[in-house]
């Protein structure tokens, strides 16, 4: 999978991602049972590597302790879990250490690749391994569901390569397919079928070597002059079932703690309550779970959530009350009982409201300051997004890259527009006119593009700044990663301010 890249420019990658909240003070201490010692007795794999890709690695998260101190820091809500998850499975436990990798611990990192969570799952694989994506919740994000299908997966993966946890890593970033193809070709070509002897994409080439410089560090860190954040070795969260839908900001309440500790232990719900239809359970620290489980019990059924009833007037449309109130049409349709759009004026309609302005972590919420974040020498446009436009023709008309336009809006270059979506698009001169169709004709070139060893649709697509999906019209609906060989010709139209 793509691994999320680490920022020194924004080292706090959840939108201002606070460090765990106390814990209660007249709990036993475990400072004697360190969780970093129960993780290095658990090491596996052979550490001693030390060649140049590893040596560069390491020498990175050495030169920027701080940022390693960060992110091992941010680890303290959820490394116990993995631990535990890991060791009854009997894996090495170096793999604890992969969302160091994958998301610097940010459990709403979204990546390039449209990939999500603190084991960045692209859509396809997260739903292949059951993690359900809606409007309401999204099972990438969740951290006891996210964790167990990513050791699954890498579980898989072993098994595929014959225990081999070096290419399972290597396949985990870029799929089983590449190293499988590249092994074929080291096979016929008489060379040796381990992973540093692999042709593989050069993003893979640096990412099991990440893992590994992670786990030397973590081995010995004051020989690389790092701090590790001490983790007590005992859970930090427990898990409650509400039993149904509940505002999140209510349930924060009821637990002790702020909205936003309570997002951070439960980011896969992108709203301001839990998903209506599950899963139920929330995540609350260890210590205030009892209590959390006692006032959940006296609440009444209908003070879950806050419900507004509204009347319908002449030209109301669903979409368009599903904007005013923040929510959607489907949402809408759902919880009505509708059939279609149609609805008539002087009906009620239910709609779920938020109880409060405390969800600086919902979707909406990352959204927001993600847009209005200040970009130095920008001005920022609001474009409504029309019937017919996208990412790639938006970004040609307000002269911007596609990935820039995708990154201040929290999306991914692939991911599609809905009509009435705002973007913010940060231009050099304000509010532009877009360039003209003939000027924007002028820019675009025809490019036969031949395929590399390593390559896949999406790599392409990144390098050319293209979506998979237009590489695929272009070329006869090709379809697949499995069907490009070494050689094969594409036909690209790229546009040549933003070409490699």
């Amino acid at each position: 999978m793509p691994a999320a890249e680490p920022s020194l420019d924004n080292p706090d990658l959840a939108n201002g991602m606070a460090e765990p909240e106390p814990r209660n003070p007249d709990r036993a201490s475990n400072a004697d049972r360190d969780l970093w010692d129960r993780i290095r007795a658990g090491y596996r794999l052979n550490l001693d590597m030390d060649n140049d890709r590893v040596r560069a690695q390491r020498e990175w998260y050495a030169r920027h302790p701080s940022y390693f101190t960060r992110v091992t820091t941010r680890s303290e809500r959820y490394l116990h879990f993995i631990v535990e998850e890991a060791e009854a499975r009997d894996m090495p436990l170096e793999l604890v250490m992969l969302p160091v990798v994958e998301s610097a611990f940010d459990p709403f990192a979204y990546s390039h690749g449209r990939a999500a969570g603190p084991w960045q799952f692209i859509p396809s694989t997260g739903k292949y391994f059951g993690l359900d994506q809606t409007w309401w919740y999204d099972g990438r994000r969740d951290i006891k569901r996210s964790t167990r299908a990513a050791l699954d997966y890498l579980q898989k993966l072993s098994a595929r390569f014959d225990g081999d946890w070096l290419l399972a890593l290597a396949a985990y970033n870029a799929g089983g397919g590449t190293v499988s193809r590249a092994r074929r070709h080291n096979e016929e070509a008489g060379k040796p079928l381990d992973f540093w002897s692999l042709d593989l994409p050069r993003e893979t080439t640096a990412y099991v070597p990440k893992l590994l410089a992670v786990a030397q560090i973590v081995r010995d860190p004051e020989r690389y002059g790092v701090t590790l954040h001490p983790i007590d070795d005992e859970p930090y969260f427990a898990s409650v079932d509400v039993g149904g839908q509940i505002d999140l900001a209510q349930a924060a309440s009821m637990a002790g703690i702020s909205t936003e500790e309570l997002y951070l232990l439960n980011p896969a719900f992108n709203r301001w309550a839990t998903a209506p239809d599950g899963p139920t359970d929330l995540l609350v620290p260890v210590d205030q779970a009892d209590e959390f489980r006692e006032r959940l019990a006296a609440l009444p059924v209908d003070q879950r959530m806050r419900w507004l009833r509204y009347t319908i007037r002449r030209g109301d449309s669903l979409s368009g009350i599903a904007r005013q109130h923040r929510t959607t049409a489907a949402v809408l349709r759902d919880i009505n009982d509708l059939h279609g759009s149609t609805i008539i004026a002087g009906r009620t309609l239910l709609i779920p409201e938020p109880a409060a302005d405390q969800y600086q972590l919902s979707a909406d919420a990352r959204l927001a300051k993600q847009q209005g974040r200040d970009r130095a020498g920008r001005q920022r446009v609001d474009h409504r997004v029309s019937s017919g436009d996208t990412l790639w023709d938006l970004a040609r008309s307000y002269d911007v890259s596609v990935r820039a336009l995708a990154r201040w809006n929290n999306m991914a270059p692939g991911d599609p527009l809905r009509v009435g979506q705002t973007l913010a698009v940060w231009t050099e001169n304000g509010a532009a006119a877009p360039v003209s169709g003939a000027d924007r004709q002028e820019m675009i070139r025809k490019v036969r593009y031949s395929v590399r060893r390593g390559d896949s649709l999406y790599a392409i697509a990144d390098r050319f700044n293209v979506s998979v999906s237009q590489i695929r019209d272009w070329n006869n609906g090709v379809q697949g990663n499995r069907y490009l060989q070494p050689g094969d010709r594409l036909t690209l139209y790229v546009d040549v301010r933003s070409a490699p």
